[in-house]
């Protein structure tokens, strides 16, 4: 492999020529929530560009991404938003569990979320990189969008994860005996490949916050719960929610992050639709539910309250994303909603297990 990467090419949005132009209601950063029109654009629409390369560009040589490029293709990062939901339901489930840990199945349920997890997002790298919108990020390069790594490579590597998703859960469903888990786990890698992929994804409508919140939130909870007991207990169910809205928070400031810059590529997400101003008040809605849901557990769990101490990594978040001029701003409030989610999940999990 090469030990370079081709570095990705960010446009300025502001002197971008030839390249899809903000309308009068793109996005500033003033704030200013987007008008529900299109932006206008002197190219060819993204929708009629030719997939295979990213961009729909011309074919130029694809110089071979690294061993690290992969990894961080991978986006290491996202994955404890994977490991909470895990850690959650299978502390409700032990409420319940007469021989005590199940610890194949719980680790089987982590192999699920994991594989599913890194699936998403290289699928996202794919979809997004042929359809030209990572030619305005501003966060880190993909392996699609910059040419690292040729589009039918990435998409082959996100289905292979999809597939290991798929064999560790049938493995799981058998194990347990919960056959009709199948159709939600079929339904789980469908809804996680057309979030950015195909002709009309969810993803750049304004629904991904809705995607991440029901399968990364409820399902991976409530579904790590029932393969061990086969009930969902109202431990599971209010930890599901508490984990969905932080894999939401941590979505939301990501968009917030790539709010204009997805403006010009035509990928509606909700922080497009809602703007600035109202997606930080919604960052900070998605941040601190989940300590008004820990209420409960403190009432009926001794060791709960010690989870309140988390919020030294989430109050810094939500203040650096309610005043965030610049990407790089954003880009620590998103590592630190993620650091405060893992803590969260794990801390909340012994609360109720221990």
């Amino acid at each position: 492999m090469a030990t370079s990467r081709p570095i990705q090419r960010r446009d300025d949005p502001r002197k971008v020529t030839g390249k899809a132009q903000p309308s009068q209601g793109t996005p500033s950063s003033k704030g200013k929530p987007v008008s529900q029109g299109k932006p206008t654009t002197q190219a060819k629409p993204a929708a009629a560009r030719k997939s295979g390369r990213p961009g729909g560009k011309p074919g130029a040589p694809v110089r071979p991404a690294t061993v690290g490029d992969w990894i961080d293709g991978a986006r290491l990062r996202t994955l404890p938003l994977a490991i909470v939901p895990v850690a959650l339901g299978s502390a409700a489930a032990y409420l319940v569990s007469n021989p005590g840990w199940h610890w194949v199945r719980i680790l089987l349920c982590l192999a699920v979320a994991l594989f599913l997890q890194i699936g998403v997002n290289f699928a996202n790298d794919y979809s997004d990189g042929i359809r030209g919108t990572d030619r305005y990020r501003v966060g880190p390069s993909r392996l699609t969008g910059s040419g690292a790594a040729r589009p039918r490579t990435v998409l082959t590597v996100a289905l292979v994860f999809f597939g290991l998703a798929a064999v560790t859960g049938l493995v799981l469903v058998i194990l347990s005996g919960t056959y009709w888990m199948l159709a939600v786990g079929a339904v789980c890698i469908v809804a996680a490949y057309f979030y950015t992929g195909g002709k009309h994804p969810y993803g750049y409508y304004g629904l991904g916050e809705v995607f991440v919140f029901v399968f990364f939130g409820l399902v991976a909870t409530a579904g790590t719960t029932f393969v061990q007991v086969q009930t969902v207990n109202i431990e599971s169910w209010l930890a599901g929610i508490a984990a969905g809205s932080l894999a939401c928070a941590v979505l939301m400031v990501n968009n917030l992050r790539d709010l204009e810059q997805d403006a010009l590529a035509g990928k509606r997400t909700l922080a497009v639709r809602l703007g600035v101003r109202r997606s930080r008040v919604l960052f900070g809605i998605f941040a601190m539910l989940p300590y008004l849901i820990l209420v409960f557990f403190v009432i009926f769990y001794y060791a709960a309250p010690f989870v309140y101490f988390t919020l030294i990594g989430i109050l810094p978040a939500v203040i650096i994303v309610s005043t965030a001029k610049a990407a790089p701003e954003y880009m620590v409030a998103m590592r630190l909603t993620t650091l405060t989610a893992l803590v969260y999940g794990l801390a909340l999990g012994a609360a109720i297990a221990f």
